[in-house]
């Protein structure tokens, strides 16, 4: 009888564990499926984002060019001392109906077509504004560390070229250096023509200001951080991005 007991007491307890590990096992799955797909859904709308922007951008200098042509007829003046596209769509949409020296004398209806596309135009810089504000909110949530280094575009443009914030930190600083120049870098294996320095990081500030003779150990200095960046960020780590952003910003630019 007491082997009966002590059989029963071991299977009870035998049986409890099981049923605890299958419950562990359980929610540790649901959590790790949960991470997994947060992180895609992040790395999507990152992506996204940023390929929507791009788009919208050429969209506004194809439209404003159009404008400016169209504008140049009633008031040339205007479209020869306003480079900037989205300062010249609205300069078009808010200044009044004045005659000019040069421009030629419009109608009602020419103007109405004018402020049409104005409008348009105007429509898709707004769209861009709220975009990169999606973008900025995003990744400030999603990889703090590789948005305060690298800032919001150019490091969505190194996430999308990575695939994810995973692959992202997996990546040699080398590798990272050249995101975004896989076209020179395939034709300089193809025919043997210069090979690239780097990819998106050369519109970055640090390598922009560094001196010319600085620049190749700025970008160098740059990847190897951001490198860092995205482990941080992908592990949970600690933040360093603006750390990280003053020392090179005191080493080059300074």
């Amino acid at each position: 009888m007491a082997d009966n007991m002590a059989g029963n007491t071991i299977e009870n307890t035998t049986s409890s564990a099981a049923s605890n590990f299958s419950e562990m096992r359980k929610n540790a799955l649901a959590h790790t499926k949960e991470q997994v797909k947060e992180s895609f859904s992040k790395d999507l709308m990152i992506i996204n984002a940023i390929n929507n922007i791009e788009e919208i951008e050429k969209s506004i200098n194809s439209l404003a060019s159009r404008l400016r042509e169209w504008y140049m007829v009633k008031n040339p003046e205007l479209e020869r001392t306003l480079a900037d596209n989205e300062v010249f769509v609205k300069v078009v949409l808010t200044q009044e109906d004045t005659p000019t020296e040069m421009g030629a004398e419009i109608t009602t209806d020419d103007e109405a077509a004018i402020q049409s596309l104005a409008l348009i135009t105007q429509g898709l810089i707004e769209t861009k504004v709220f975009l990169l504000l999606y973008l900025e909110k995003t990744m400030k949530e999603y990889c703090k560390n590789v948005y305060v280094l690298a800032g919001p575009t150019i490091g969505a443009k190194l996430l999308r070229e990575a695939k994810s914030l995973k692959r992202l930190a997996s990546l040699q600083s080398s590798t990272m250096q050249l995101l975004g120049a896989e076209k020179a870098l395939f034709r300089h294996i193809k025919t043997g023509a210069k090979s690239p320095k780097y990819g998106h990081i050369v519109n970055h500030p640090v390598v922009i200001n560094a001196r010319k003779e600085d620049k190749g150990k700025a970008a160098r200095a740059l990847a190897d951080k951001l490198s860092i960046a995205a482990r941080l960020d992908y592990f949970k780590g600690e933040f360093l991005g603006k750390q990280f952003l003053e020392d090179l910003q005191k080493r080059f630019n300074s």
